[in-house]
């Protein structure tokens, strides 16, 4: 892994748990000397997770769109990409990236790591996904999963593709050991 993308909130939420892990999950990317990609914001969990990885000596590539970077783009990253859409942003952050990680946020970070859940299950992704789940923040989420399969939306499969923890390091080492399920192995 040389560069992972993390989608998290623009706000700090409730939990001071979810703001020590994001300072973690920062902190270790740079102590594995890996690029951290992520939304390009100087707030919420954003800016926590960036921060965390430049004050260890890691490299941060934020990607934002034109219509947020003067109110909210991070101005001490290593790269600052403005690009006109949303959808362009989302594009440029998987290219760069290596794996994705998730730690909590609403829904616009549910709906960029959903985006490569689908592209997962559709053939169009082969890169690892996580989902960092700090104090059971997504456990409501696995719970709709888990109701997908039963009632025949989802195959469990498809659920079985996605890599979850609670720890940084388990998830990061997951990620070493990841293997897409096809047809062929799955």
């Amino acid at each position: 892994m040389n560069r992972i993308c993390v989608f998290c909130g623009s706000s700090l939420g409730l939990l001071t748990e979810y703001t020590e892990t994001a300072i973690l999950l920062g902190s270790e990317l740079a102590t594995r000397n890996i690029e951290l990609v992520y939304g390009g914001s100087d707030v919420g969990l954003m800016k926590q997770v960036a921060d965390a990885t430049l004050n260890k000596g890691g490299k941060v590539i934020g990607v934002i769109p034109e219509s947020f970077a003067q109110k909210v783009a991070h101005k001490k990253l290593t790269q600052l990409h403005i690009v006109n859409s949303m959808h362009e942003r989302k594009k440029m952050m998987y290219d760069l990236s290596d794996g994705f990680i998730v730690l909590p946020g609403a829904f616009g970070t549910l709906e960029e790591i959903l985006e490569i859940v689908a592209w997962t299950q559709l053939g169009l992704n082969t890169k690892p996904f996580a989902f960092l789940n700090v104090c059971g923040y997504y456990n409501k989420f696995f719970e709709f999963a888990n109701h997908s399969v039963n009632q025949l939306f989802l195959n469990q499969k498809d659920l079985d593709m996605i890599l979850v923890d609670i720890s940084v390091n388990k998830i990061l080492n997951k990620f070493d050991e990841f293997e897409v399920l096809t047809d062929d192995n799955g």
